[in-house]
């Protein structure tokens, strides 16, 4: 694709301003890195290959049977009891306890009466009562014929961080599930120490509730960036559409609309949140449409100027006097000389999502848990001050996101700078 002259300077304009390029490369490779999250963190295997036969767990569904086991649920593939599955040895043998010698089991009266009560006789029923011998019912055997006997080979691949961002671990090498600490730390009874949460796989620690911190971070991170920019790209599209109309037709058109965007943005935007949750599922589809109703106002006012501005040049006189149409002469001739403040703004568009997102979450107003988020972590560290591995990587990555964006926002400015444009 071959860029036009001007472009091409501002272009090179922006790469010569090495902290907001640098800054643009090491956002973008942040995002990429971060895509495919589910395979840098997850509870499933990327490939399992038992006797030479592939599964792909983290993109087909598989159940327990599919592997030779006797569930028809889905594994729990960091188990013991699924790599014997793998391994094809059988199941340990179930412990039965008997509540009586002669009953397997039994239902008495005398267990809802009172102390007083038991001395006198009691009517109980057994399973002994059913059966014509006298001889005792013995315990059913356990059936393991959906689990080969015969050893097999297995191979799995797993990714680097065996956890999501919703999986609490039920066993662990430290004895410490809930708030593991990524360094060694005194035991709560003051007796020896609490190993690093390093052993069970935890490079982050974990928070209140046993899930991995590091993997939260990064679907978090994947979660703020694209939900920021898509506001910031739905806010652009609506404020072009509202504030193209009314510089272009300007009149009645433009007082109506100007009316009534000041009357729609006196109205906070968090009470607004807050009436709505009242009633509907929380959702992050459904908080992303309530933030677009106030989303457009900025960039609305700027393109509404650059129309006011357009529409008296010769240009787009002579396009009317040529009869062409409204619609077309706004899209081909004014809007792309308009586009400097929305290019211009858009990086603070999507810090400004990205704000919006990490504060409802904060307030617990955001996307419902599980659902991984940044403020939701901040949250965390808030309530749990001790818990360093939380606040500390949180914050840090809050913030360098917001400054990179920031650096790229002052050099696409200076970038766009009619006063540095040839």
């Amino acid at each position: 694709m071959k860029l036009n002259k001007e472009l091409q300077v501002k272009l090179g304009i922006f790469q010569k301003d090495k902290r907001a390029y640098y800054s643009f490369l090491i956002l973008a490779f942040l995002f990429i890195a971060t895509l495919p999250a589910e395979l840098i963190c997850n509870v499933r295997p990327i490939v399992i290959l038992v006797e030479g036969k592939p599964f792909f767990p983290i993109f087909i569904s598989y159940n327990e049977k599919d592997f030779g086991g006797s569930r028809p649920s889905e594994p729990d593939y960091k188990s013991a009891r699924f790599l014997r599955i793998l391994k094809g040895l059988p199941e340990p043998s179930l412990a039965v306890s008997l509540l009586d010698e002669k009953n397997s089991f039994g239902l008495q009266l005398d267990d809802f009466e009172d102390e007083e009560s038991k001395e006198e006789p009691s009517f109980s029923i057994g399973l002994d009562d059913f059966e014509e011998s006298g001889e005792p019912v013995t315990p059913p055997a356990e059936t393991t014929s959906a689990i080969p006997l015969t050893p097999r080979d297995a191979w799995l691949l797993w990714p680097p961080i065996r956890y999501d961002y919703k999986y609490i671990p039920t066993e662990s090498n430290t004895g410490n599930v809930v708030l593991a600490a990524p360094y060694r730390t005194p035991a709560r009874n003051g007796e020896g120490f609490i190993e690093s949460s390093w052993e069970d796989g935890h490079y982050l620690g974990t928070d209140d509730r046993g899930r991995d911190v590091l993997a939260r971070l990064i679907y978090g991170f994947r979660i703020s960036l694209i939900f920021g920019a898509s506001l910031a790209i739905t806010g652009t599209l609506i404020g072009c559409l509202i504030g193209g109309a009314q510089g272009f037709f300007g009149g009645w058109v433009d007082l109506a609309g100007q009316r009534i965007t000041e009357i729609w943005g006196s109205i906070p935007r968090l009470y607004i949140l807050i009436i709505l949750s009242s009633f509907l599922v929380p959702s992050v589809l459904i908080l992303f449409l309530i933030l677009n109703l106030t989303a457009w106002m900025g960039i609305a006012a700027y393109i509404r100027a650059e129309f006011l501005k357009v529409r008296n040049f010769e240009f787009v006189k002579s396009a009317k006097g040529l009869g062409v149409s409204n619609f077309t002469i706004m899209r081909r001739h004014i809007l792309p000389n308009s586009l400097t403040p929305v290019i211009t703004f858009f990086p603070f568009e999507v810090t400004a999502g990205i704000f919006a997102l990490v504060s409802l979450d904060f307030l617990n107003l955001g996307v419902p848990s599980p659902a991984p988020s940044i403020g939701e972590l901040l949250a965390q560290g808030k309530s749990n001050l001790q818990a360093l591995w939380i606040l500390l990587p949180t914050f840090t990555a809050l913030t360098s996101m917001i400054v990179l964006l920031t650096f790229i926002g002052e050099g696409i400015r200076n970038a766009f700078d009619p006063r540095k444009t040839l």
